[in-house]
């Protein structure tokens, strides 16, 4: 070979060699890339622990937590709730495994999250993969032995401050209806009845909803919000998981836009308001400070059933009974606390019993008086005259019996006998 190189010519030779180098480039380019294509780069902004999910509309979200703990007070092994999206049948799955390890104020050392979803809409949690352009992020609740910290994500995209004004100074009540994306004829009853008194410039009332992966009812919302711009949302998953999510991010709105308030309703779509009564308690407990009055439940133990819709694990909760607390259906906060409240629940292990979560143990850790008022019957009741005249709340109550009731209310020819 030496010889044959030192015959020809120099031109030949310097061919020779640069297309010698040029295989080699081509082969160390092609090795290269082909091995960075699958490398992900890991984004470590988020806390190791958070719950956050990013998918597109029609995805099927199966999310398993099995924890490894050390210390006291960390979570027991289990396996946490699913979520099924509406419009998920016609989609494949895949599944990936994330595994992280790290320290944290809940002495969890590892958690390994098994998550399905659908192949056209696949995202890995935010932890582990870089965030993507134009995509909502939702979050789902659905976990066990968490601090709220790691889950709530905090702001509204859709806020409507302009529903307080001056933060709410000129205010004595905003009343804040929790509802659900689908449950569009239980917001138009109660716009259409008790919902009127929000025209009043002394009192707002507003519904609070999370997200839906469904594209359908998004765009009815869409709709609806153009029409009556009294709908906020949260940036949750809207679920049953999460309605602890969806009370925190009610008292985070308050603080934000309506803080000069006198007082907050928190209340539920299925609930019939004496919004009247209701005023003229406030106007009685004007000077209250530290308080939340509803109606007061004692003693109540956590279920440990695993198989119960209400089950509560040691690490959730360990003792034996859970501090009085005011049932979820109605319940009234002085606005002293709800900056309180909402800073004290991030600091929590989470509880989707948003009552017991709330107006019990962090409400109790806070130090705040839980008062019981008759007037928050808070249960299904005969819808007499009296009833409807003598109470605050009632609770499931129909879209269609939002009506009668209201008659009974206003038109003076119900008379309580």
């Amino acid at each position: 070979m030496h010889q044959l190189l030192h015959l020809c010519s120099r031109p030949v030779r310097t061919l020779i060699l640069g297309l010698i180098g040029l295989t080699l480039y081509a082969y160390y380019r092609a090795t290269y890339y082909g091995a960075t294509q699958y490398t992900i780069p890991r984004n470590v902004s988020q806390p190791p622990f958070q719950e956050v999910y990013k998918q597109h509309a029609n995805a099927r979200v199966e999310h398993h937590v099995a924890l490894c703990t050390s210390g006291n007070n960390s979570p027991d092994p289990s396996v946490v709730g699913a979520y099924n999206s509406q419009n998920s049948s016609n989609l494949s799955s895949s599944v990936v495994t994330v595994q992280s390890t790290s320290s944290s104020s809940q002495t969890l050392s590892s958690t390994n999250m098994s998550i399905a979803i659908s192949k056209q809409t696949y995202e890995k949690p935010s932890t582990r993969v870089e965030k993507h352009a134009n995509e909502s992020k939702e979050v789902s609740a659905l976990v066990n032995g968490y601090l709220t910290r790691a889950i709530y994500e905090a702001g509204h995209t859709v806020p409507i401050p302009e529903k307080c004004p001056n933060f709410g100074k000129e205010m004595d009540l905003v009343i804040i209806v929790m509802s659900a994306p689908t449950h569009l004829e239980a917001r138009m009853a109660i716009r259409q009845t008790w919902g009127h008194f929000g025209q009043r410039s002394d009192i707002s009332i507003l519904f609070m909803l999370g997200a839906t992966a469904d594209s359908k009812v998004e765009a009815i919302l869409r709709k609806e919000q153009k029409t009556y711009n009294d709908v906020i949302r949260g940036k949750f998953l809207d679920s049953y998981s999460n309605l602890t999510l969806k009370t925190i991010s009610t008292l985070e709105w308050v603080d934000n836009y309506c803080s000069k308030v006198k007082f907050l309703l928190k209340t539920d779509d299925d609930m019939f308001i004496n919004v009247l009564r209701l005023q003229a308690f406030t106007v009685k407990h004007a000077k209250d400070r530290n308080v939340i009055f509803g109606r007061l439940a004692k003693k109540w133990k956590p279920i440990r059933n695993k198989k119960s819709k209400y089950y509560v694990s040691q690490a959730q909760f360990k003792n034996a009974d859970f501090p009085d607390f005011t049932t979820g259906p109605a319940y009234l906060l002085s606005s002293d606390i709800v900056r309180k409240l909402y800073d004290a629940a991030l600091e929590q292990i989470y509880l989707k019993l948003e009552d017991v979560f709330v107006t019990g143990i962090v409400a109790d850790k806070l130090g705040i008086t839980r008062l019981h008022a008759n007037e928050f019957l808070n249960k299904k009741i005969s819808h007499s005259a009296c009833n409807v005249q003598r109470s605050i709340s009632i609770h499931m109550v129909k879209y269609s019996e939002q009506f009668d009731l209201w008659k009974k209310l206003l038109d003076g020819k119900s008379e309580c006998k």
